[in-house]
């Protein structure tokens, strides 16, 4: 049987087309700072066609250095403005071909890569370049088969694009058809399809040696294999996959794997190892999407909307700057006249007044996608979290409870010296998993709220730590929505880990203060301290209190001095939340 969310991997795997392919060789050859300094050369000649080219052969080498990265789409970005600028019409959109695919590493850019895939393959059409077409069809088959339900044309239109392939002789393109043929017949639960179109496009992608291809064919197969309760040929086939994916630097690839063996390693009963493989999972879970990498790479096409609204601004105000002169020059002919000066300011103030409203209307735009962008994040974090918290939870938790139930059903037929410390293993491995289940999205919150989350988190800290902690909590306080409780559970929680962890206190006393206008939350400890005037605020966790805050239309306050402590002070309007319920201190 196949896990119900193993297609996810094809959608996360698959973010190299065939324009990477030919850069590689090239690239290989020159390092980033020698491309660097090639660019800088090539843009004071004004030679924008080779400006192009040395961008492209620069994102290939920031995505083999760091995988998936921001960089690496800035280079894009700057190839296909350069393009642009050398009036390259190929090479434009074969760019757009490049970053639509590029997208497709992050299920959160789909609705982008499909843009960029499709524009290109309009203009292909147009122009009759079948071998660009077909790499078009393909990247907008990627996409087309991770939804739900799979389209009914989906298996014609991918053979078609193979037939295609092998008339122009197209063989790249040829063994990635075949792949997602492999990957769509799995989805459709049909493994002898899966494994003859797999084994097909793994000779093929070898025999070109297209590294990525070769590690997705062994994954399928796996897949296969694991589809027929091979479990032992499935992790073989996943661990061939996991070397060359290591070597690619791919962790969207990295963390399928290590989700797929820990499921094979837990159906033969190898707890051990699945165990292990699952917080391998889990880590690249974490690298991926909470790298700053990922999160940059999201933000890109809003930043570059915001960058066209502010272009636009600028030449809106360029054409008011331009018609006051014209008004000026005007005003020189019409002084004779009562009537035409009457006219002439009137007519300024109407043009300033519209200028005023373009600016504030541009202004407010990029508020709204800064915002939007934001909030974006903000819930793909979240929801991440809850995924993993409940596949921890009905998975892994719930596999440990039945061994523990079997050892204690068992527990006459095992020695003393194994029984006691087996049991110190399960429960510590059960606890264990309730730990990062609860981190990740905690139980208290979903279900009671904030006060009882903060309750709950309290408690728990003082089990664990020799700092006392408090939390206390007066008048009436607000009822929130999910969202903004989340965002303040976070917030808190952040400030007591910082608080644990760097200022040695003796006591930590969290306080929720609410009246008519404002909602005060603090944090404040007896511990070290420290001079927060003179040195900068740093660091991810800071950054994240800040940026949640802000989106709830607060404020945060720091006050240290060295030796004295630290508080730290919240304050959220009430407007921003619903009508309040009832709490006592």
């Amino acid at each position: 049987m196949i896990l119900p969310f193993w297609w996810i991997a094809a959608l996360l795997l698959v973010g190299v087309s065939g324009r990477f392919q030919p850069v590689k060789a090239v690239s290989e050859s020159a390092s980033i700072d020698s491309l660097k300094n090639q660019i800088k050369r090539q843009v004071n000649d004004k030679n924008y066609e080779q400006v192009a080219k040395s961008y492209e052969q620069l994102g290939w080498q920031y995505h083999q250095r760091y995988g998936y990265n921001k960089y690496t789409i800035d280079s894009y970005f700057n190839s296909l403005k350069y393009y642009s600028l050398a009036d390259d019409s190929l090479g434009y959109y074969n760019e757009h071909i490049v970053i639509g695919d590029y997208y497709t590493h992050d299920y959160f850019m789909q609705p982008y890569a499909d843009k960029y895939l499709r524009k290109a393959q309009s203009y292909f059409e147009r122009t009759h370049n079948m071998p660009k077409v077909i790499e078009c069809r393909l990247g907008l088959a990627n996409i087309a088969q991770n939804k739900n339900p799979i389209p009914r044309n989906l298996i014609t239109q991918l053979r078609e694009a193979e037939r295609l392939s092998v008339q122009y002789k197209q063989a790249y393109s040829q063994a990635y058809a075949q792949n997602l043929l492999a990957n769509t017949y799995s989805r459709l639960k049909q493994p002898d399809s899966a494994d003859y179109f797999a084994s097909k496009s793994l000779v093929l992608s070898t025999r070109l040696k297209i590294n990525w291809l070769i590690a997705l064919d062994h994954f399928y197969l796996g897949l296969v294999k694991q589809f027929r309760d091979q479990s032992k040929e499935a992790i073989e086939a996943y661990q061939r996959s996991f070397k060359i994916a290591r070597t690619e630097n791919n962790i969207a690839m990295l963390r399928e794997l290590s989700r797929h063996t820990a499921d094979s390693y837990s159906r033969i009963g190898d707890y051990k190892n699945a165990y292990e493989a699952s917080l391998k999972a889990l880590d690249f879970e974490h690298q991926f999407y909470s790298s700053e990498q990922t999160k940059s790479i999201r933000l890109q096409e809003l930043d570059s909307q915001i960058k066209t609204l502010a272009v636009e601004k600028q030449l809106a105000e360029q054409q008011s700057q331009h018609q006051r002169v014209l008004n000026s020059m005007l005003a020189v002919g019409l002084l004779i006249s009562v009537l035409g000066v009457g006219a002439l300011i009137y007519l300024r103030r109407q043009q300033k007044l519209i200028a005023h409203q373009q600016t504030v209307i541009a202004q407010q735009q990029i508020r709204q996608l800064e915002l939007k962008s934001l909030r974006a994040m903000i819930e793909g974090q979240e929801g991440e979290r809850s995924r993993i918290a409940r596949d921890l939870h009905d998975g892994l938790g719930i596999q440990l409870s039945r061994i523990k139930l079997f050892v204690e059903a068992h527990q006459e037929q095992l020695p003393l010296s194994v029984k006691e410390p087996l049991n110190q293993f399960l429960d510590e491995a059960c606890t264990e998993t309730r730990l990062i289940s609860n981190d990740l999205r905690p139980y208290a919150l979903s279900t009671f709220g904030l006060i009882p989350a903060l309750e709950d988190l309290v408690q728990k800290l003082n089990l664990v730590n020799q700092t006392k902690l408090v939390l206390e909590h007066y008048g009436e306080v607000p009822a929130l929505d999910d969202e903004a409780s989340v965002m303040i559970y976070r917030v808190v929680q952040e400030l007591l880990n910082n608080a644990l962890k760097h200022a040695s206190a003796q006591t930590i006393t969290v306080q929720l203060m609410a009246s008519d206008e404002t909602t005060l939350i603090s944090v404040d400890d007896d511990g070290q301290g420290g001079d927060f005037e003179n040195t900068p605020l740093k660091g991810n966790g800071i950054a994240n209190i800040k940026s949640r805050i802000a989106y709830l239309g607060g404020q945060v306050m720091w006050q240290s001095e060295p030796g004295k402590g630290t508080s730290v002070m919240i304050s959220l309007p009430v407007h921003r939340q619903a009508q309040p319920i009832l709490s006592s201190a």
